[in-house]
């Protein structure tokens, strides 16, 4: 067994502010009254499953729904322990990238999980960015480079934005990030690689489960 990163999701201890991994990607924050909710729109259940668990590991409770299109739905229930977080994440109604955030690695994980895809069979994952706050996208690039992972921003003009990781040591510095993949990653959609690895970087089940 590896050692663990001090920076590894799986060496950090669950808070509330895990959720701010969500917001990074294009989950939705609704503040009211010094309440909150934060909420998200998946593609898969191993996503929605994976995001409940961070959740409900913070101390939050947490349901998965569906969305009046039928989308698959995680959200919290709206409480007070989420208002700051709330509040860090917006400027008026708008949301916003609190300045000098720097991703924590259960912060990438959820990420990751609500957003995250692979590109030319696992030698890119791309983060997905929010289509609907495109000035968050340059400062969340400039978190992930201020966590050692130096991102290409990618789709600004389409519905699929998000930040491109690539190269050996950013993507090992993000699979060591981001911890194991969940086991319950839809089988369906792997597609087989070698060893698990590419290019000499041990995936941890992750590319395969976020290919289309």
């Amino acid at each position: 067994m590896s050692q663990l990163s001090f920076f590894s999701a799986e060496a950090m201890p669950p808070a509330i502010t895990d959720l701010s991994g969500l917001l990074a990607a294009p989950g939705q924050v609704v503040a009211s009254g010094g309440r909150a909710r934060i909420s998200i729109m998946v593609d898969a259940l191993w996503r929605a499953e994976g995001i409940a668990e961070l959740i409900a590991q913070a101390g939050l409770e947490v349901e998965i729904t569906h969305s009046d299109e039928g989308s698959l739905l995680v959200r919290t229930g709206s409480v007070l322990e989420l208002g700051p977080l709330a509040e860090q994440w917006t400027r008026g109604a708008v949301k916003a990238v609190p300045a000098g955030w720097v991703p924590s690695g259960r912060q990438l994980r959820m990420w990751a999980l609500a957003s995250g895809r692979g590109e030319v069979a696992g030698q890119r994952i791309v983060l997905g960015l929010d289509p609907h706050a495109p000035d968050t996208h340059a400062p969340l690039a400039q978190a992930l480079m201020r966590a050692g992972i130096a991102p290409t921003l990618i789709g600004t003009r389409g519905s699929g934005p998000g930040l491109r990781i690539s190269g050996r040591r950013r993507l090992g510095r993000l699979i060591e990030s981001i911890g194991e993949a969940p086991r319950n990653v839809d089988e369906s959609r792997i597609r087989p690689e070698p060893r698990g690895r590419v290019g000499g970087i041990d995936l941890r089940g992750w590319v395969p489960g976020m290919s289309p």
